[in-house]
């Protein structure tokens, strides 16, 4: 259990429960704690007893239905529950067996007694198309359809808009602006222009789709806004934040259409060094929407014609990359940080199941716009934090010292030579070092782990993956309240007037908890849709990385195919193995018998569960790991300077997935 306060992936000060000790209290649920002044030996840190539930996380939960006894059960899916939970009569709302349920507690289960429930809604049978994700979206409280004032509010927007261009607005429909984004975008919230100014200076023009112009603050449309927090994309749907009229008509920057934009100006040294900003109201019309595969056609030939396109346009996009690499090689040259982390999506086919999957690529297209939307962000937190108006920062906390610690002695464990990497440039050089060799799985997600959780906050505490001392979130709009807020705070700028400080510390936790949600949610209906493509593959061989080492087995993920899953310690080869939680290790006497985080291995998919949505692998083959000449000798140190590493993405693609920064 972890008090109230406590940093956000901190285990520190949290209290043992024995299960006997914990009433009916179930995960995510707050409660009041009794200390025992006793201490168990055996475990570190304190330990107590629930004596009252304050608050439930929910009360709603996803399971399949099934009848024992003369009566009606559910087996929750997870392990939040080890026992079914009676529903009553059978039949129960008309549930027939394997029928996956949503359930409303009435009475929580504790360890000398089960639960009971009640049937509030029958989604359809398990495995069938469409299902999988009808669960997701209960248990997670997702929303649904928007309420009917926030569609008639929309409505009433599209009537009024006409594309007329009043006098509260720059005119700039006759700009040379773009947008790039995936084939298959359906909303476009940014657009580029770029040009040559005065001593050889850069003007950089990046276009945010006017969301506030349209979303009333107090509005319906603002209240579901902020209810909603952000947009979720599931895998094989989207749950946006605002409804498509305003989302992918009258906010969406679409090619040859007048639309309202906040234009955050950004002048730019031809050494690519910060020289002013300044955000106007705008009108713009995008003349070419590029797909991302397009521009890196161009990016591999200037001269290409395979993709048509004007004089103007082909000098743009040329401008385009030569800032963008200026501006990548002088963040990386202040310390931001690139890890590694292939994003793998899964292919599905029109029943929604998964057919496959693939590397999504972060080419130089890619790069491009993220650059690009970087320096807008921190363009705008720097405008308003020199204006003295209070607004949600999105804030990357510094890492635990003593996490980085362990990390450094975890890189020398790997044959890294490093200093410590409670520098942020020494922990920049060994991702750069690990980048070609067998341990940058192992190195990479042992960095991840050692780094904190963003989160949306009114404090300057700034941004340590960016490097950054101030920065927000002020590109996405359309799918980010956050940004929608920001907005707001320009226009307060805009009219000279300074905004109180009170709610955003509320705000600002409640956007970070939606933002939690949506991933936790997306997280779960990708596993859920791996585990059902797996468990019609029982026996199959694949190639996985190890993502977790525990006293009980391994934890690994497919490398082609991201599905993860347990090897126990016990189907391991025969031996004594030694758990050594410090270098991630579970390891063995005799040789080739030592495991630890980023190891690749073969395994054999043993066993599926989809209520206890877990897998079981179990060891294929593992010959001896072969040792990198980067981590067996020296690396020669370079200067942070000098670095040449990507940087997190801001926007990583459409289609829709953004990376966390």
């Amino acid at each position: 259990m972890r008090p109230e306060g406590a940093l956000p992936g901190s285990r520190e000060g949290d209290i043992y429960i024995p299960a006997t000790a914990a009433g009916d209290a179930s995960n995510g649920d707050t409660v009041r704690v009794r200390v025992s002044k006793a201490r168990d030996v055996r475990r570190p840190g304190p330990a107590g007893e629930i004596v009252e539930v304050i608050a439930r996380k929910t009360t709603r939960f996803v399971g399949s239905y099934f009848e024992a006894a003369g009566t009606g059960r559910v087996s929750i899916d997870g392990d939040a529950f080890a026992r079914p939970v009676s529903v009553g009569d059978p039949g129960a709302k008309g549930a027939c067996e394997r029928d996956k349920v949503v359930l409303e507690m009435v009475r929580f289960p504790t360890v000398f007694r089960d639960g009971e429930g009640v049937i509030t809604q029958v989604l359809g049978k398990a495995g069938e198309p469409g299902v999988d994700t009808l669960s997701i979206i209960n248990e997670f409280g997702l929303p649904g359809p928007f309420p009917e004032e926030a569609m008639e509010d929309a409505r009433q927007q599209a009537s009024r808009f006409d594309e007329s261009i009043g006098d509260d607005r720059i005119d700039l429909t006759d700009r040379v602006v773009i947008t790039i984004d995936p084939v298959d975008a359906r909303d476009f919230d940014d657009a580029i222009s770029l040009e040559r100014i005065d001593r050889n200076h850069w003007l950089l023009g990046v276009h945010i789709a006017d969301v506030a112009h349209f979303v009333q603050e107090g509005s319906p449309l603002d209240q579901e806004a902020a209810a909603r927090g952000t947009s979720v994309y599931l895998p094989d749907r989207v749950i946006p934040m605002l409804p498509e009229i305003i989302s992918n008509n009258l906010a969406s920057l679409q090619p040859e259409r007048v639309r309202y934009a906040r234009t955050c100006w950004i002048e730019f040294a031809p050494d690519g060094a910060f020289i002013a900003a300044e955000v106007q109201r705008t009108a713009i019309r995008s003349c070419r929407r590029f797909a991302y595969e397009e521009v890196d056609v161009f990016l591999q030939d200037p001269a290409t014609r395979e993709v048509a396109m004007q004089r103007d346009v082909r000098e743009l996009l040329g401008r385009m990359r030569d800032l963008a690499r200026i501006l990548r090689a002088r963040r990386t040259a202040r310390g931001s940080l690139e890890l590694m982390m292939p994003e793998v999506k899964i292919d599905l086919d029109r029943d929604g199941r998964v057919s496959g999957a693939h590397v999504v690529a972060n080419t130089e297209s890619h790069q491009i716009i993220e650059e690009f939307m970087l320096s807008a962000n921190e363009a705008v937190a720097w405008l308003l934090t020199e204006a003295g108006i209070p607004f949600l920062r999105r804030v990357h906390p510094q890492p635990d010292p003593r996490k980085l610690r362990q990390l450094t002695e975890f890189a020398s464990e790997l044959g890294f030579e490093v200093d410590s990497l409670e520098s942020r440039f020494e922990l920049q050089r060994l991702l750069r070092m690990s980048r070609d060799t067998p341990e940058v799985h192992a190195v990479h997600y042992a960095v991840l782990r050692s780094l904190a959780r963003a989160v949306y906050g009114p404090q300057p505490a700034g941004h340590y993956a960016l490097a950054s001392d101030c920065y927000s979130h002020f590109t996405s709009p359309i799918r980010r309240y956050p940004d929608l807020t920001v907005h707001r705070r320009l226009d307060a700028l805009g009219r000279k007037r300074r905004p109180p400080a009170d709610g955003l510390i509320e705000l600002g936790e409640a956007c970070s908890q939606l933002e939690r949600r949506a991933e936790a949610a997306e997280r779960a209906l990708v596993k859920l849709k791996l585990l059902l493509y797996l468990s019609s593959r029982v026996g199959e061989v694949m190639e996985a990385v190890v993502t977790g080492v525990e006293a009980f087995g391994i934890f690994v993920q497919g490398i082609e195919l991201p599905a993860e899953g347990l090897v126990p310690r016990d189907s391991l080869p025969a031996d004594s193995y030694r758990y050594d939680r410090r270098r991630h290790m579970l390891a063995g006497h005799r040789g080739g018998n030592s495991f630890r985080l980023g190891d690749r291995v073969q395994v054999v998919v043993a066993k599926v569960d989809l209520e206890r949505r877990s897998a079981e692998f179990r060891l294929e083959d593992r010959r001896p790991r072969p040792r990198s000449k980067a981590a067996k000798t020296p690396a020669a140190k370079t200067s942070g300077n000098a670095a040449s590493a990507k940087a997190p993405a801001e926007k990583a693609r459409k289609g829709k997935r953004y990376r966390r920064w």
